[in-house]
């Protein structure tokens, strides 16, 4: 008789999702701290052991940053757009096929949440802080330097050939520079996010696996999950997460400091730096023990809103013509120039491929088991023809809108003066100085802090639930004291890193992002193998 497969082998692994697999051996501490050995005790004191060496030794840590991070994106540059690329791929072929028809759930399970809510939570945890920090400051980069193949005066640019506008066409230059910026907040980043949580809803409500990256791995690994292979997914997990958050928690701390200062005139020392940070986790820690519904879901639908509320203003009093204008040309541009965008080899503009693109692909998928066990958590009852269009193709049409708004706005106003302040301000100013000329700009620019600082909340309390799960072995309802560690510590990493990379803080703050995001990408590629072996049996016997 025939030995059975992988995927058969998933089919008999017993249901429903909380069935009591042996990840370890559960130890209630002390402290109430619910421990899976090993993943909990490595994870936990890797992290704790991460913060007083690099404390200890400051200088040494921020000239290692510095290096790790220009070393992986300049090495492996073609490897994270590969990745990029197959996660995109992937995602479009299950959505197309008959694989797209399976519900996450069985055939009679449904939604949890109404579109309103699931979108709200899956957009604030996947990009709020990136898109306030970057959604002014990276149109602008694109449109002045490299990518557009133009200055703003019209000087020819020659280091970016693929898309270089002609000498002095500024509106070419416009279009490309948010083509660029589009390609890196659209269709790429979502897809990673979706991968990951496609493959955890569907071991866990289809086949009633834990909900933690392991699981994802059974068709491959099979029982072997259970042991160290599958702990060291985890703790790759963890690690990932927790350093994917710091960066973005970093960002945050920065861009509301910076409009803290350009208000009221208040510090942006370390000092204010620490004490924004404890302020903010302090919150967290209080959307934490309230739990999904109660926190995330309520904190995530309040930013939803603001964020809706701004957006719409910046289109109604600002170039609202060349707003709509740069909207349809950036995206038309986007899609006209995600091939060469996407290529990973043969490339002459290293400064794009690797100063941004190979960053960003590494911290989308740092930030991966993250964004993706958090949208799996609320995500049961969708088909997965549902799940991968919303989880991708929305996001994408709402990142091209606000990127075309912020950035068109910031753009039109160094088109029409070319020494406007939001031209050669800090990347954490960029947004407070284009809406300094528009009406309202001390109103606004306090709503653009409040959703920075709520972006904030919501992004720690999530990862700290996410975290949990993973170091619980699967389990939803860990102790409160374990979150509150884990949420704890998000804040402290994010707090070193700031404090030892100094005027460098961001490159630190890139650095750890990346070397985690590096890794994982190799877990993921066979985590789309592990999915599909896993959907093609579910296909095969009728079952969703």
């Amino acid at each position: 008789m025939a030995e059975p497969t992988a995927a058969e082998i998933v089919e008999d692994v017993p249901h429903p999702v909380d069935t009591d697999y042996e990840i370890g051996q559960n130890n209630i501490t002390p402290l109430g701290l619910d421990i899976h050995n090993p993943v909990f005790l490595i994870s936990g004191l890797s992290v704790v052991a991460f913060v007083l060496v690099t404390l200890m030794f400051k200088e040494n840590a921020a000239e290692f940053f510095g290096w790790l991070r220009n070393t992986l994106t300049s090495k492996f540059d073609w490897f994270f757009l590969l990745a990029g690329n197959v996660f995109v791929l992937f995602c479009i072929a299950l959505m197309i096929t008959p694989l797209g028809k399976i519900r996450l759930g069985g055939d009679d399970a449904t939604p949890d949440y109404g579109y309103m809510g699931w979108f709200a939570m899956l957009f604030a945890a996947g990009m709020g802080i990136g898109l306030m920090f970057f959604g002014v400051s990276e149109p602008m980069s694109h449109f002045a330097s490299s990518m557009g193949g133009t200055t703003v005066e019209g000087a020819a640019r020659t280091d970016w050939a693929p898309l270089g506008a002609a000498a002095g066409d500024i509106v070419a230059a416009r279009d490309l520079g948010m083509a660029a910026t589009i390609f890196h907040w659209a269709l790429h980043p979502w897809a990673i996010y979706a991968v990951v949580a496609l493959s955890l809803a569907f071991f866990t409500y289809n086949r009633g696996l834990p909900l933690t990256l392991r699981s994802a791995f059974y068709p491959i690994l099979g029982e072997r999950v259970w042991g160290w292979p599958g702990h060291i997914i985890d703790i790759m997990a963890v690690f990932a997460t927790l350093f994917g958050l710091a960066t973005s928690l970093g960002f945050g701390t920065e861009q509301a400091l910076a409009g803290f200062n350009y208000l009221f005139g208040w510090s942006t020392g370390d000092g204010a730096k620490v004490l924004l940070i404890a302020i903010i986790t302090g919150l967290a820690l209080v959307s934490v023990l309230r739990g999904l519904d109660g926190g995330v879901k309520v904190l995530s639908e309040i930013n939803i809103g603001l964020a809706a509320l701004l957006l719409l203003f910046i289109i109604a009093v600002g170039p609202t013509a060349t707003i709509f204008e740069t909207i349809i040309h950036g995206g038309a541009a986007y899609v006209k120039e995600i091939i060469p965008l996407s290529m990973p080899f043969g490339r002459e503009d290293t400064n794009f491929s690797q100063g941004w693109t190979a960053f960003y692909w590494a911290w989308w998928i740092s930030w991966s088991p993250f964004v993706g066990m958090f949208i799996a958590r609320v995500s049961r009852g969708r088909t997965i023809r549902e799940f991968i269009f919303c989880v991708i193709v929305i996001p994408t049409v709402v990142s091209i809108l606000w990127m075309g708004a912020f950035g068109g706005t910031a753009i039109s106003q160094v088109i029409a003066d070319a020494s406007a302040p939001v031209k050669d301000a800090a990347l954490e100013l960029k947004l407070f100085e284009m809406l300094k000329p528009l009406p309202l700009a001390s109103i606004t620019s306090f709503i653009g802090i409040i959703l920075v600082l709520v972006f904030f909340v919501t992004s720690s309390d999530s990862g700290s639930l996410v975290i949990d799960t993973i170091t619980a072995g699967g389990k939803t309802d860990a102790p409160a004291a374990q979150r509150v560690f884990w949420c704890t510590f998000e804040g402290i990493v994010a707090a070193t890193l700031l404090l030892v990379g100094g005027n460098q803080a961001l490159d630190a703050l890139q650095a750890m992002a990346v070397s985690t995001g590096f890794p994982f990408a190799i877990i993921l590629l066979v985590m789309c193998v592990s999915l599909l072996i896993g959907l093609m049996q579910s296909l095969r016997e009728g079952k969703s």
